[in-house]
């Protein structure tokens, strides 16, 4: 008898996307029975994992914009990437065939709740938004950290693909949480991709897993980030106070439980360099103690901070570590994410080991530059390596601010990701759950509608190396 497990990933096998206006209603709905859950949803979320009310009401608009933003991305339609060369009959020395690429669904895809976003990375989050779009089927493995929110995310996709009246096998929640149902998931033969967020022992194993399989599966996991800031001296020396201040902020924000949280900070040493590790100390000391997600991170916290103890120049409600840069070059267990709010500083004795750091350095979702037009020579060479190491690149800012949107990058080299080629957020995230698949001389009546001579649905195509609207000339 097929397992419980077995007929969810069988029934999710069996789903056809419909039509883009009904699949963009069912999106749009499915933000519409989330922000319906109303307090119910919010207090769920608050008793769970200890953020505040504020940032959970924050963190449902984010979720349910997100939805609204592939929503439009399905009704335009030009994210398909149609691609058509017409034929040339009487080329020599011979004929150049009819050609019609576009890119279609993946197949059922498997998605792991986040610990740090109940909302906006789990049940309804992005990567359930972007591959519902794409047309895939979701089963969604829900993070054991925050259940009754899942229980109630899980509803909103449930009765909205009731009311949008969407094909059986479109959505499932698993309600088990354990490691071994995860795993069974992922070596499912009739899965094909997984969105993940997380540790980066837990994102490995589920990579490994889909590697191990005689049929090989995508695993788009977000792991560890240091998310290194770097502060050149030009800075240093004009904005040393609201640097520290800014950087506080950005440590501590969410108690220092965000992917993008500066835990890494590089300078050059200087006259100033001292005042700049006191200032940032102090202001860390007095960020007021906070609550973090579950006891197992919590303990986390602990053992990282532990394991670091010798390296600890301040502590209270966020701690700062402090080291040069040759011991940070030969302790490799500094390279490790303390996911919670710290941050280890670097000092360096010069220039070139500041950019010798750098290239060390392993893959980042994101780095972060401060600098005056006095840094303009360093920053060049700076820039020419971390282009080369993250995912985004933040000019005088801080990274914990994810923006949600077409331009938006948030991936980068392992262990960051499992392959920086993609996104977890914004528009292009979509990319990961579809495949292409190219018609050679078909007739127009077997081809996708995207395809076909008449552009019924107006979007943007590639004919014959040109991007354009119009219609095939024939």
């Amino acid at each position: 008898m097929p397992t419980q497990l077995e007929k969810i990933v069988e029934t999710a096998a069996t789903y056809r996307s419909p039509g883009p206006e009904v699949l963009a209603g069912f999106l749009e709905r499915i933000g519409d029975l989330i922000m319906a859950a109303g307090e119910k949803l919010i207090s769920t979320c608050a008793e769970e994992t200890a953020l505040s009310v504020d940032r959970l009401v924050g963190e449902r608009a984010r979720t349910v914009n997100q939805l609204k933003m592939f929503a439009d991305q399905v009704r335009e339609g030009s994210w398909v990437d149609a691609r058509i060369d017409t034929p040339l009959p009487d080329r020599k020395p011979i004929p150049k065939p009819d050609l019609r690429r576009m890119l279609m669904p993946l197949g059922p895809v498997a998605v792991f709740g986040a610990s740090n976003f109940p909302l906006a990375f789990s049940v309804a989050g992005g990567d359930t938004a972007s591959a519902l779009a794409a047309g895939c089927a979701v089963i969604v493995k829900p993070h054991p950290g925050h259940p009754g929110t899942s229980a109630l995310a899980a509803s909103a996709i449930s009765n909205a693909a009731q009311d949008c009246r969407m094909p059986e096998g479109v959505f499932a929640l698993i309600e088990e949480t354990s490691v071994e149902i995860g795993l069974e998931l992922v070596r499912h033969p009739l899965m094909r991709a997984v969105g993940f967020t997380g540790s980066t022992r837990a994102g490995r194993a589920l990579f490994d897993a889909a590697n191990s399989r005689p049929e090989p599966i995508p695993v788009f996991a977000e792991m560890g980030s240091l998310n290194p800031l770097f502060v050149l001296p030009g800075a240093l020396k004009k904005r040393r106070d609201p640097i520290a201040a800014g950087l506080t902020g950005s440590v501590s924000l969410g108690t220092g439980q965000f992917c993008t949280k500066p835990g890494l900070v590089i300078a050059q040493q200087s006259a100033v360099l001292g005042q700049f590790a006191s200032r940032l100390g102090e202001e860390l000391s007095r960020v007021p103690e906070g609550r973090m997600l579950n006891d197992t991170i919590s303990k986390r916290f602990e053992q990282s901070l532990s394991k670091a103890k010798d390296y600890i120049q301040s502590e209270g409600g966020a701690y700062l570590l402090v080291t040069d840069g040759k011991k940070f070059a030969e302790e490799r267990f500094l390279h490790e994410e303390i996911f919670g709010p710290a941050t280890l500083l670097v000092q360096c004795e010069n220039t070139d080991e500041m950019l010798e750091l750098a290239r060390k350095l392993d893959g980042q979702l994101t780095a972060t530059i401060h600098a005056e037009p006095e840094d303009e020579v360093l920053s060049e060479r700076l820039l020419s390596v971390l282009q080369e190491k993250v995912g985004r690149i933040v000019w005088n800012g801080y990274p914990t601010g994810v923006e949600v949107s077409p331009s938006m990058h948030h991936g980068g080299p392992y262990p960051a990701t499992t392959d920086s080629r993609f996104t977890s957020v914004g528009t292009a995230a979509i990319q990961r759950f579809a495949r292409p698949v190219c018609y050679q001389g078909l007739p127009q009546g077997l081809l996708p509608t995207e395809l076909q001579n008449i552009n019924i649905r107006k979007i943007w195509r590639m004919i014959n190396g040109a991007l354009t609207k119009n219609d095939v000339e024939t």
